[in-house]
């Protein structure tokens, strides 16, 4: 994650599986003690608060439901543009004033954008909460921007993309991978936005998104630490309350879909001098647990976990152990997606051997599995390494907000994050089975190869 104001944290695929396995692995065997206190404001503002008492401190997180894939076409990138722009300043608190008071305070702040969402944080000892809500509450409607100073952050975000993405071939190939999986979805496009549309982007697209999705009745509040929700609504109701809700946000976020069914497998293949080892890795597109049946999405939360976590996966014993025809091997879902999502996985060859006999391995490990399912020991230890995970992560106070916040901003309720232990505990072999052989069809993925490019340059003709 980069640092704060300037390069706010974009989630990018292999981000977006780490968020889910904080959810999925970690949606909480809490006791009731820990359950979290919710309720919505008058102007329809939701508020989770989960108390966490070990010190004096809170993390105080501010959840929109847009991101990137609620941008209008054309204009790519534009919801990680605002929030650069939403440190900006407001008319009652100046450019940077919001960051040098948490700064003053001894806290720490970030924000971050995805395909769903976009969020603002801070983590401040409990007796500054109520700064934080102030402040929060108005750069939700008060951003004053002007043309001097969204220029010069539209050429932070330009740089951006360039250290993200134009200097990293590992980077390009993921965008050409994620743009060739969608056919028609807005999951197609980068987070970060098309080089040639962030140029655009102007103070007029700025404030009509902003004014648009930036309101109380399309955010969620989420507060963790030394605080109750008794404690927390009246300073809510005081602070965010008071603004009022935006009528023209719509009761469902409506998007372009996938044409189904799929048709053929696709291959990607970016070549690139800089590159020093060579990977493939292949995306399919999967139900997450909105679009899916029900258990689905824990079944491929743990057909993941089996094929390519640890040493123990699947993966890695035919590839790294048995074989020893890679260094590397590995699977992921991100599961907590509004619309249809993707499962991966991928491996790092050692030098020499080619990709076909990566890829004959991963099809040979899913066929087997969408036969004869996965052995009872070995679903029994992936289950137990996910629920286990569970209890060591609740540590992290900033983690207990980022669960929640990144399952409710899709339309998932707190009953869904408690509950998750139980039905990744439910999950059979032939669920794992079922999941591997509807979703694992290679005419739903892309298979990305990552190369060296040792051909010479052409030389410019002088004239």
């Amino acid at each position: 994650m980069m640092s704060l104001r300037r390069y706010a944290a974009l989630a990018t695929p292999a981000i977006a599986a780490l968020c889910l396995s904080w959810t999925a692995t970690a949606a909480t065997a809490q006791t009731p003690a820990q359950k979290p206190a919710t309720f919505t404001l008058a102007n329809g503002m939701q508020v989770v608060v989960i108390s966490d008492r070990r010190t004096p401190v809170v993390t105080h997180m501010l959840w929109y439901k847009v991101g990137s894939a609620d941008e209008v076409p054309g204009k790519s990138g534009l919801a990680h543009f605002l929030e650069h722009l939403m440190f900006k300043g407001t008319a009652k608190h100046p450019a940077g004033a919001f960051s040098k008071q948490v700064t003053l305070f001894g806290g720490s702040e970030n924000a971050f954008t995805s395909s769903d969402y976009t969020g603002y944080f801070q983590r401040v000892t409990k007796d500054k909460l109520p700064v934080m809500m102030e402040m929060e509450a108005d750069r939700m409607t008060g951003l004053v921007l002007k043309d001097d100073v969204v220029l010069p952050e539209r050429d932070v975000v330009l740089e951006e993309f360039n250290q993200r993405v134009a200097n990293s071939p590992d980077a390009q190939l993921g965008q050409q991978m994620m743009a060739a999986l969608y056919l028609n979805h807005p999951y197609g496009r980068p987070v970060i936005g098309w080089k040639q549309e962030i140029e655009k982007l102007n103070r007029e697209d700025a404030l009509a998104f902003y004014k648009l999705h930036y309101a109380p009745n399309n955010a969620i509040l989420i507060i963790a630490g030394d605080v109750s929700g008794d404690e927390v609504r009246p300073l809510a109701e005081r602070t965010y309350g008071q603004v009022p809700a935006q009528p023209a946000i719509p009761a469902q976020r409506v998007r372009a879909q996938e044409p189904p069914p799929p048709y053929a497998a696709r291959t990607v293949t970016l070549a690139d001098p800089r590159v020093e080892q060579a990977s493939v890795r292949r995306y399919y597109v999967a139900p997450s647990a909105i679009t899916g049946a029900a258990g689905e999405s824990a079944a491929l939360q743990v057909l993941a976990q089996v094929m390519g976590s640890g040493t123990s996966s699947y993966l890695h014993r035919a590839l790294v152990l048995d074989k020893q025809i890679a260094i590397s091997a590995s699977a992921w879902y991100s599961g907590l997606a509004l619309d249809s999502t993707q499962f991966g996985v991928s491996a790092t060859p050692k030098p020499g051997v080619d990709f076909a006999q990566i890829e004959q391995v991963f099809d040979s490990v899913i066929a087997d599995i969408a036969q004869n399912g996965v052995r009872a020991e070995d679903l029994e230890r992936v289950k137990n390494q996910l629920i286990a995970d569970t209890i060591y992560a609740q540590d992290n106070q900033a983690t207990l907000a980022r669960w929640y916040g990144s399952a409710m901003v899709i339309g998932l309720s707190p009953d869904d994050v408690q509950s998750w232990p139980t039905r990744v505990r439910a999950v059979t072999s032939d669920q794992v089975r079922d999941a591997a052989r509807a979703w694992l069809d290679k005419r739903r993925s892309v298979t990305g190869y990552l190369i060296k490019d040792t051909a010479p340059k052409r030389e410019e003709k002088r004239s």
